[in-house]
Parts: structure tokens; sequence; C-alpha cells
């Protein structure tokens, strides 16, 4: 009776013993990317149609579909991964403290960002644009938005850029959103709306919208869409194996032209990897 119980006690200390090495192992998998843990979590914006939105049906855009394809490449399905938004503001933030393994998020590379995090791609050029009416034929060029009502919205600089630099009498009207300027736009209590080309082609690709709006195709800015990672993170170089097989395979441009084609876009070709335009 005695040694049953040393024995039970023996078993007992060794199915812990395993317990603890199984956990070391797991802690190891988890710090080790490509498939190690059981999930991954990915920011993304919830609010731009065509790029990253949160609807009732799940999650679709352009950074969707390329945030999909990259995680499927580093070994996990659709089921394993974690949406989680990732507002302008708060994206450094994220990254730093480890609250997602990758932020895709209409997220330009730009010096100062550089500074904080790193960044895999680029996987978009977008240049800053404008909005107009299908039916609008008075406005060819920035020029031309002198006296025109621009919509601006509240805390983006785009607006002012062009009333600033190229069009210094252009109207702002202030609006909360993108999406509220929309119905302006289209009922003309706006004659134009600015931000990047591919937030605009997203917004014009809702069905509500199909036809009602184009592009100016200015091209005022670059914007390197690229992809955002923790600084000194290797799952920069693996992301961008992964954004250099999306383009070989012809599924990028498939994302493209399932997310912009019904606004006409003119996207640039798919940048080469670490080509950042000025």
């Amino acid at each position: 009776m005695k040694l049953r119980k040393v024995t039970a006690a023996s078993a007992t200390v060794f199915a812990l013993a395993l317990t603890a090495t199984a956990c070391g192992g797991g802690d190891g998998d988890n710090e080790s990317s490509g498939g190690g843990k059981d999930k991954i979590t990915i920011g993304i914006k919830f609010d731009q149609p065509g790029l990253g939105q949160k609807t009732p049906q799940g999650y679709a855009g352009f950074d969707v579909d390329v945030a999909t394809y990259v995680a499927k490449k580093l070994g996990y399905e659709e089921n394993q991964i974690e949406w989680k938004e990732s507002k302008s503001a708060d994206r450094e933030t994220m990254l730093q403290r480890g609250d997602v393994d990758f932020i895709a998020a209409t997220y330009s590379i730009t010096p100062e960002r550089q500074e904080k995090v790193d960044f895999a791609g680029p996987y978009l050029l977008a240049h800053q644009d404008v909005l107009l009416r299908a039916d609008d034929d008075k406005i060819k060029s920035p020029e031309d938005l002198n006296n025109a009502k621009l919509c601006s919205v509240t805390g983006s600089t785009s607006a002012q850029n062009i009333k600033e630099k190229l069009a210094p009498k252009a109207q702002l009207q202030p609006y909360p959103t993108y999406s509220a300027c929309l119905p302006g736009l289209q009922n003309g209590a706006v004659d134009a709306l600015t931000t990047d080309d591919s937030i605009l082609a997203g917004y014009a690709a809702q069905d509500q919208f199909k036809g009602k709006f184009k592009l100016g195709g200015f091209k005022l800015t670059n914007e390197n869409y690229g992809i955002g990672v923790k600084k000194g993170s290797d799952l920069k170089d693996k992301i961008n194996k992964a954004l250099e097989e999306m383009v070989a395979d012809g599924s990028w441009d498939t994302a493209v032209k399932d997310n912009f084609g019904p606004a006409n876009y003119k996207n640039e070709p798919a940048p080469k990897i670490g080509d950042i335009k000025s």
C-alpha cells in the first residue's frame, strides 16, 4: 500500500514535470513565427470600404485580402486569424506593446514611423487624389478646385494641403468622416472629396455608389502602404517573401480587381519590395 502511494505521488510529480516541459515548449513556439501559435493577431481598419471593413458577414477589403494571404504563408488558416481594429493614431503603440503581430491598415511608410516600427513592403502605391461626381466635367486639375467646395474631414490634412499648396480659394466644408462626405458629394453640397485614391476607390465601389463618382487622377502625393511589424521582428523578411509570392501567382491583381474594380481605379503596378517612392 505504501509503495502504491509513493508510486502515485511519483506519477503525479512526473505528470507535472511533463506539463511544465510542454508549457515551456509552447512558449518557445509562441516566440517563433510561422504557425507556432494557435492564432495570429492582425491589425486592420474596420471602417474603410474596399480596404479594411468590418461587415455583418466578416471582414473585407484589399488590406484584409493581403493580410489573409500573408497569414496563410506564415502557417495560419483564416479561422486562426484574430482581427483587431487599428486606428491611425494607435498603430505604432499597438505594435510596440505587442497587441498585434502585424498591421495592414493603409499604413504609409514614412521616415518618422520607421524610427518606431519596421515595415515590410510596400505592397501598394497609392496617391492623394480627389473624388468627383461622375458627370462633373469642370474639375480637370487641382487648380480647378479654386472656389469649389472641398470636403474637409476632422483630423485629416489632405484638404488643407490642397488649399495651402494648389487651390488657395478652395472652400473647405467640414464633415466628421469620409463616409459622411459621400451623400454631400452626391447631392452637390460639396464638389470634391480628397484623400488617398485607394480609399476613395473603396468608397466609390460600394453598391449604393457604383457609377456615381469618379477619381480625378491627379496623383498629388505618393503613399507607400507597408505592413507594420514590431521593431526588429523577424516577421519582416517572411512577410516580404509572402508579398512577392502574392504578386507572382496573380493573387495581388485579383485582390485589386475584386476590391477596387467597380470604381475604375487605375492602380499602379505592384511595387517592388523596398522601393519606396518619395
